[in-house]
């Protein structure tokens, strides 16, 4: 049986469920617990705060939240990663998320918590980011210290 793409996937469903990989999405998606949903991309804009499946070349797949519209591309970012990918077209968007499922449950990217989620995941940012970065300095200062 040979594998089909996301693109073709998409291209005969419209739609696509999958089990999130990797941690970049967390605390959203947690890996190998998680399902996501996406709807095939139209020819509309993508918007800030839309997690949109995209097509990093040569054949590898990233699930990323838009954090910057801009005039010809797009500003993406993984909520749990600090360096931000520029220059995203909307060609190399598959798909837009629509949901998700956590436990059993199912949520929608129009559900009033996700909303609030993702408001205040794309408001501190930066806040985020430098967090993150000196709480990673932090820990390689304790390695150094424990192993000199």
């Amino acid at each position: 049986m040979s594998e089909i793409s996301f693109e073709d996937y998409l291209n005969a469903n419209g739609s696509l469920t999958y089990t999130n990989v990797g941690v970049s999405m967390m605390p959203l998606l947690r890996q190998g617990k998680d399902l996501f949903t996406v709807r095939k991309k139209g020819s509309e804009r993508c918007k800030a705060g839309d997690v949109v499946l995209y097509k990093r070349p040569p054949d590898s797949y990233v699930l990323h939240r838009v954090v910057e519209v801009r005039e010809s591309d797009y500003v993406i970012l993984g909520d749990n990663c600090t360096a931000k990918e520029y220059g995203i077209k909307d060609a190399d968007i598959l798909g837009v998320m629509t949901g998700y499922v956590r436990g059993g449950r199912e949520h929608s990217t129009d559900d009033a918590g996700y909303r609030l989620y993702s408001s205040v995941w794309m408001h501190t940012i930066p806040l985020r980011i430098a967090l993150k970065k000196a709480v990673q300095r932090l820990k390689n200062l304790v390695k150094k210290i424990i192993r000199p």
